[in-house]
This record gives C-alpha cells, sequence and structure tokens, in this order.
C-alpha cells in the first residue's frame, strides 16, 4: 500500500468547524448574557435543564459546574458516608473513583468486558456486601453499559444506581435515552464531549423529587433558601455562558448524534474492508453508540501511534492504566483483579472523531492506518 500523502495534521477534535456552523446562533445566545449581566443562575439555566431533561425524558434535570461535580453532588444526595462502598468499574477516567474517595468512601472495582469496556454485569452481585451504598456503572466512549441487568440487581439489593454517563449524552439504550436508565445519571459538558460546552459543565437527571431537591441544594453550598444551610453543600453551579453556549449547541445537536451514529459504522465497515490487525469495539444490538471516541485495539501502539502522528493523524489513549494501578486508587484493590481493565489498557487507541469529520478525512484515517501497520509494503 502506497504511503498516505503528506497534508496539514487533521484535528483529533474539530471543534473549529462546529462553531463555524453554528457561529450565528452561539454568539447570539452569548451576547444575550452579556447584555443581561445575570452571570450565575441567570435564566438560560432554568431553559437548559428543562431543554435536557424533555431531551432525555427525565423529570429533573440539574445543571452542574462539570461532571465530576455532576458524581460528588449525586453521591452527597445519597448521603455516602466514609467507609460506604461504591461498585464501579477501574476502566475510566479518574473522576469516577475521585469522588466516592473524597468523600471518604471505598470504591470496589469491578472487572469490563473485553469487547465493549463497560462494567462486566456478572461480576457485580459477588462484590456487594453488607456497606454498599450503590453501584456506578460507565457508559465508556459513548455506548450505554447493561443497565436493566445492573437496575435489576441493585434492586435485589436495596441499592441505587448513578450511571456515569459523562460520555454518552444522546446515546439511546433499548428505546431510552443515557442519563435516564437509572436513578441518577451523571454527564459532562466538557467541551469535546458529545455534547460540549467551552469550558466546563455538567448535569444530573433523576425522576426522584427528593433527591432532585437534594441535588439542587448542595449545588449551591447546602442551600435551601438564601443563606438557610440545610445540608453540607458545594459551590457546584454551572455558570450563565456555558449554559448559554450548550443551548447553542443543541440546535443542531440530533444531526451530531446522528452523523456520530453514521461515522462510527463508516469507521468499522472501512477497518475492516481493509483486512487490518485491528479489532474495533463491540456494539451491543438493543443500543448505539454516539462514540465520544472512537476506540479500537491495535497491536505494538506507541510505535503506531508514532507513526501515525508522522503521516498528520492524531490519537489518544482512553485510557492507559485503569484505576487500581493507579497510585492514588492502588490500595482499594489487588493489582491482578480485574485483568480485562490491564489489558485494554495496553491496547486500546482512540482515533479522530467529531461530527464534523468528513468522509475523506475518514478515509485518510483509515490509509494511514493500514501505512503505518504495514509501514514495509509501501512502495
Amino acid at each position: 500500500m502506497n504511503a498516505p500523502e503528506s497534508l496539514k495534521p487533521l484535528d483529533f477534535i474539530d471543534l473549529k468547524s462546529q462553531y463555524a456552523a453554528l457561529r450565528e446562533s452561539l454568539n447570539a445566545r452569548i451576547q444575550r448574557v452579556l447584555d443581561h449581566g445575570q452571570y450565575i443562575m441567570g435564566p438560560e439555566v432554568a431553559e437548559l435543564e428543562q431543554r435536557l431533561a424533555a431531551y432525555t425524558g427525565a423529570k429533573h434535570c440539574i445543571t452542574v459546574a462539570s461532571g465530576t461535580e455532576a458524581l460528588l453532588i449525586s453521591l452527597m444526595a445519597l448521603d455516602l458516608k466514609p467507609g460506604d462502598e461504591v461498585i464501579t468499574t477501574p476502566f475510566t477516567f479518574a473522576a469516577t473513583a475521585e469522588t466516592i474517595v473524597l468523600l471518604g468512601g471505598k470504591p470496589v472495582f469491578v472487572d469490563i468486558e473485553p469487547d465493549t469496556c463497560n462494567i462486566d454485569v456478572s461480576l457485580i452481585e459477588a462484590k456487594i456486601t453488607p456497606r454498599t451504598r450503590a453501584i456506578m456503572p460507565v457508559s465508556l466512549y459513548g455506548q450505554v453499559a447493561d443497565m436493566d441487568e445492573i437496575n435489576a440487581i441493585a434492586a435485589r439489593h436495596g441499592l441505587p444506581v448513578i450511571e456515569d454517563a459523562a460520555q454518552s449524552f444522546g446515546a439511546s439504550y433499548k428505546g431510552r435515552k443515557s442519563c435516564n436508565v437509572s436513578t441518577l445519571g451523571c454527564t459532562s459538558f466538557f467541551p469535546s464531549k458529545p455534547l460540549g460546552c467551552y469550558g466546563d459543565g455538567g448535569a444530573i437527571f433523576t425522576n426522584d423529587d427528593a433527591l432532585a431537591k437534594a441535588c439542587r441544594e448542595i449545588r449551591v453550598h447546602g442551600q435551601s433558601q438564601r443563606y438557610t444551610h440545610t445540608r453540607l453543600g458545594v459551590g457546584g453551579r454551572m455558570d450563565t455562558l456555558q449554559c448559554a453556549v450548550v443551548l447553542g449547541k443543541l440546535e443542531r445537536f440530533e444531526w451530531e448524534v446522528q452523523r456520530r451514529l453514521e461515522l462510527g459504522r463508516l469507521y468499522v465497515e472501512r477497518i475492516a474492508a481493509a483486512s487490518l490487525p485491528v479489532r474495533t469495539l463491540a456494539q451491543r444490538p438493543d443500543r448505539d453508540c454516539v462514540w465520544a471516541q472512537f476506540t479500537v485495539f491495535v497491536p505494538e501502539r506507541g510505535q503506531l501511534q508514532q507513526r501515525l502522528q508522522a503521516l498528520g493523524v492524531p490519537t489518544a489513549v482512553h485510557y492507559p492504566k485503569p484505576m487500581h494501578h493507579q497510585p492514588a486508587y492502588a490500595e482499594f484493590c489487588c493489582p491482578d483483579c480485574c485483568p480485562n481493565s490491564v489489558k485494554a489498557g495496553e491496547v486500546v487507541m482512540s482515533l479522530p472523531m467529531s461530527p464534523d469529520l468528513t468522509d475523506e478525512q475518514m478515509d485518510r484515517v483509515v490509509s494511514a492506518l493500514a501505512h503505518a501497520l504495514h509501514p514495509t509494503s509501501a512502495e
């Protein structure tokens, strides 16, 4: 195979093209906030919460300062105490485990399915103890975890479930939207997420009135009304400007979700057609994947990344080390307890993905991948 010609490096996530397509709407939304000057808890906050609740079908949406704050506030609303255990996956970003430990809890790690990288439901029940307070699956890479099975296990033991949906907003599971498939759903609006703002932001979703009330109070320092602090809280509000950005991006979000689904399908087809020694993520037939990252399993990742970089194709690794191999969390699990997570960390690699990636750019990525895997076959 001939080496791809040298071209301008691709963006790993193309936010510039997205802004160009939405410039008028985004600028108008931002200008409206600058004009009314209500930068904290302005009208765009309530508007966004109503729009997002309607989108997911959840009764309540509570916007917060970040995806991390969404997880933290949710655990606080559940009254997590020091020593309480939360079952989760080690193959995730640090925020999942971090929020548990910050409250004095203990993350109990359950290994992943090797083909989806989501938590292996068959291993959860054996990890439940009298100290278990919640189950927190992660809908990794944009595909919702096996939530019905997880909810059934939780119901048998009287446990709430928090979906860490930082990467899966917009995804569907058995006809329901991510963030509305468990007791609480938490997402992130970090700029690279499927629905992102221009800084930090996040949201909590629930159908439980009492939990929604608790989350709303916790995000404003535990206030039930101004200067009446009914519980411990945090400064966890999402600012009005960031809410305005997300409102602007909602204008074409449905198109972006459909484009992500299409790009994922095309990536899988073209990698298969090229007969590359690359394994793509499995997709379950009862759900879709919005591909927050298009992640594949590859051989000799370090060399492959260097070769792709030289061809102008950026890559990333989500994630090189599972949580139980991180120094801050090693005490919570033996090194050998989650072998699939360790193996995944050695072979996963993410390719460029965003709704504005063109078919031609995808062809360039797959061509570069083929050349990088077989550099000596170039003529």
